[in-house]
């Protein structure tokens, strides 16, 4: 099946939902969503979004927060962009129907780790559901978007595996897993907002959805990708057997919240003067040594001297589901571990989103935009979703009509049913196990080697495999997870310094220069078209 539109927006988070809803005012869309649309990264961000909107916070100050953050590695364009469009986004935000949390003066706005003062606007501790909510409604609505549920893109299509010579991309390949077709669309610009790739580690707060696919693709079509050794270990993720990767939010430190060794002592002020305020880089690296130091499987994180009637307010969710598991936050502390949350690499893009690749655009965690440096600033990334998918739109609107080639269908006629899928599943797992041990919160050269030596004989085998049989939802993301734990490796042998997320101990200083990691694909992938 071919399937035609004047924009394909591939992935259904706030990136991607709110660049379809600006879209679809004047041009057809197609929104492609692995699973439903109201399940992605962002409908789990609990804190919030960070903006200027108090009369005593400044622009300056978020700036200077957010570069202290990253190490000094942002890009200072950038950051500049998109915080100045921050009180614009958050107002359309409010628009389109999300009804953040009030107080008496107003919107509520708390503090989170790395903030000099309240800028954080939020829906109590359930922000990223709240907002996915109403777009979805909205997207939903919309006669000019056409929603493409539980299907998973490919490839790419692009002027190369057409045999042109304008290096253009001209849609994608997607698999519909209701019925097992792979699906032809055509779109004269095409979006990736795709999230990040936190399943390509053990333990993780992403969603099962997070497996690089955006990256994957791009890099196999062309694209630049930059930073990608920057993966954010949020220090926060409740440890129980029975919870699966649930965050407690940075908002309950940034409310007060304390860390406490089992003993109930303090150990953050010992690692740095903001103690629990202090960035995440910072939080999880000191969690992670006081961990491996005593042995720990978990801290705790103690927020029970606040009133019961605060915690109810602002933590409805978070206290909910401890309650479920036997934890009274009111009463008890609460035990977390590190556990990776954001991937601040990606594609590399420019103010205008759009990448090396003519008509391909990105937006959100996907992408390298300069924003987040070596460390995402908390409750930046929704932010720059926004600010971002709305440059994507822009552009593509201001951009004459393009011409569409002639499209192939997906080509299976030299490939056969899997006789085994066991091998997928036992590749995942080896995956995700060795990027835990050997490309996690502390680094050493030889356990990235080990990792790249690892990955080369998993890429062989499932290219093999992706060569001989029929895709697959879990071979696909399996594909895109080893080319993103490829790339997260090579990053971070490329640099030979600590920083911000990427801390080695065989390079443990700082260089005086800050230079971004970027990687260009000189051996392009072909798919089956």
């Amino acid at each position: 099946m071919v399937l035609h539109f004047d924009v394909l927006v591939v992935g259904s988070g706030l990136a991607g939902q709110s660049a379809a809803i600006r879209l679809a005012e004047t041009r057809k869309v197609g929104l492609i969503s692995k699973r439903t649309l109201d399940e992605s990264a962002s409908s789990r961000a609990q804190g919030g979004i960070a903006a200027v909107l108090d009369r005593e916070d400044s622009t300056e100050d978020h700036i200077r927060d957010t570069l202290i953050a990253g190490g000094y590695l942002n890009d200072p364009e950038a950051t500049r962009f998109v915080i100045e469009n921050g009180r614009r986004s958050i107002e359309w935000l409010i628009e389109q129907g999300v009804k953040f949390t009030r107080d008496e003066a107003g919107y509520h706005l708390t503090r989170e780790g790395g903030h000099s003062a309240r800028r954080v606007i939020h829906v109590a501790d359930a922000t990223g559901f709240a907002v996915q909510e109403a777009l979805t409604q909205n997207v939903r609505r919309h006669p000019n978007i056409t929603v493409l549920e539980h299907h998973i893109a490919i490839d790419l299509i692009t002027a190369d595996k057409l045999g042109l010579a304008d290096n253009r991309c001209y849609g994608a390949y997607a698999l519909d897993n209701i019925n097992g077709e792979v699906v032809t669309i055509g779109a004269s610009h095409t979006l990736i907002a795709t999230g990040g790739a936190g399943k390509v580690y053990l333990y993780t707060t992403s969603p099962d959805t997070s497996t690089g696919d955006g990256i994957a693709m791009a890099w196999r079509a062309g694209c630049e990708v930059a930073n990608m050794e920057f993966i954010q270990f949020h220090p926060t993720c409740l440890y129980h057997p029975q919870a699966k990767s649930f965050l407690i939010s940075e908002a309950v430190r940034g409310e007060g919240g304390l860390l406490k060794l089992p003993d109930g002592t303090r150990f953050m002020p010992g690692h740095d003067p903001r103690a629990e305020l202090a960035p995440r880089d910072v939080v999880a690296r000191a969690i992670d040594f006081e961990m491996k130091k005593r042995g720990l499987d978990c801290v705790y994180l103690d927020i029970s001297h606040k009133p019961a009637d605060f915690l109810r307010e602002h933590f409805p969710n978070i206290m909910a589901r401890c309650l479920e598991l036997g934890i009274d936050i009111t009463k008890d502390p609460i035990p977390v571990v590190p556990a990776a949350h954001y991937t601040c690499g990606g594609i590399v893009s420019d103010l205008r989103a759009r990448t090396n690749i003519p008509g391909l655009y990105v937006a959100g965690e996907a992408s390298c935009t300069g924003l987040h440096g070596a460390n995402r600033l908390a409750s930046n990334s929704l932010l720059e979703c926004l600010v971002f998918s709305e440059a994507a739109v822009n552009d593509m609107l201001a951009q004459p009509k393009v011409e569409m080639p002639e499209l192939p269908e997906w080509d299976e006629s030299r490939v056969s049913d899997p006789d085994e899928e066991i091998v997928i599943s036992h590749n995942w797992d080896e995956l995700r196990r060795f990027m835990w041990d050997y490309v996690g919160i502390v680094r050493t050269t030889k356990r990235l080697q080990r990792a790249q030596h690892r990955i080369r004989l998993l890429e062989k085998e499932i290219h093999e495999y992706y060569s001989n049989f029929r895709v697959c939802h879990d071979l696909i993301e399996l594909r895109n997870l080893v080319v993103t734990a490829d790339l997260i490796v090579r990053c971070a042998l490329k640099r030979r310094e600590s920083r911000g997320l990427h801390f080695s101990r065989d390079y443990p200083a700082t260089l005086k220069k800050a230079k971004n990691t970027v990687l260009r694909n000189p051996n392009r992938h072909t798919s089956r078209s």
